[in-house]
């Protein structure tokens, strides 16, 4: 059979993927698709991606098959510091809110990283509050990460990190938060403080599913650069699905080129790429 994706079967494979994780294949994207996909096929003996779908849907590899296969299809683009903008929204506007509204309690910021991907986001957003805390501010927080890739979920547990990965962090803040890998195997790489690492949980999340298991009072969610491969349908679920677990005056940020996709009535724009819940 031949290796190239044929438009009924790309279409089958392609129905499946969005149904399952929300993210569009388009027809300009076979190539992507069916690279990625060949160890997959290799994998199971198939002699092509029509042999693989076969496997899937007609000889019961379906169930241990499709977490691989979204890992291998789903983008894990993720850098310390990208839109570093939403970062300063959360230490210069947030956290003093936060203080400024607290109880007589010390205030516990509560933090989702909704497409955690290997942690990134919500490790560099870990240094930030802290670094605000060093700063004389008083509240505690805690970090929780999503992500739908079992395998990148077990990097973010991890937190090492190569010394590329972590070079936008500044040195004084890498000297302070991270600490270099000492065993041969990992040389060049440096893994993120304990200090930080217990205040971050990492639990695996479906974006499509009806419900999450996320509390609803939550102050700040990061969704961003994950709606851009969602259809119209899909973004509107997801959004208002979101807009339910932060509390009311909660901030939700989208990447820089996803705030046309926010439309939802209790979301209304703080600032760029950035939405806070009436």
């Amino acid at each position: 059979m031949s290796q190239a994706l044929r438009p009924a079967h790309d279409q089958r494979f392609s129905d499946l993927i969005r149904s399952r994780t929300g993210i569009q294949l388009p027809v300009h994207r076979r190539q992507m698709i069916e690279s990625r996909l060949r160890p997959r096929i290799a994998a199971v003996g198939a002699t092509g991606f029509e042999g693989y779908l076969e496997q899937l849907f007609d000889h019961g590899l379906l169930d241990d098959e499709l977490p691989l296969v979204i890992d291998l299809l789903t983008t894990n683009k993720t850098d310390f510091y990208r839109e570093s903008a939403h970062f300063d929204v959360l230490v210069d506007k947030i956290v003093p809110e936060t203080i400024r509204h607290a109880t007589p309690h010390a205030p516990r910021l509560k933090i989702w990283s909704a497409a955690s991907s290997e942690g990134a986001e919500a490790y560099t957003a870990a240094i930030v509050l802290a670094e605000a805390q060093r700063a004389g501010h008083r509240f505690s927080y805690a970090i929780l990460g999503t992500d739908i890739s079992h395998r990148m979920l077990e990097r973010a547990r991890r937190a090492i990190y190569t010394a590329e990965q972590l070079s936008p962090v500044p040195a004084e803040l890498r000297a302070r938060y991270t600490m270099a890998g000492r065993a041969p195997s990992h040389a060049g790489t440096a893994r993120i403080v304990p200090e930080l690492r217990d205040r971050v949980q990492f639990m695996h999340l479906n974006l499509m599913d009806s419900t999450y298991p996320v509390d609803r009072d939550v102050d700040v969610i990061f969704l961003r650069n994950v709606l851009i491969y969602f259809g119209p349908e899909d973004q509107a679920a997801v959004i208002a699905r979101m807009a339910g677990h932060l509390r009311p005056g909660g901030y939700l940020m989208v990447g820089h080129s996803e705030s046309m996709v926010v439309s939802h009535p209790q979301m209304k724009q703080h600032s760029p790429s950035v939405f806070r819940k009436t």
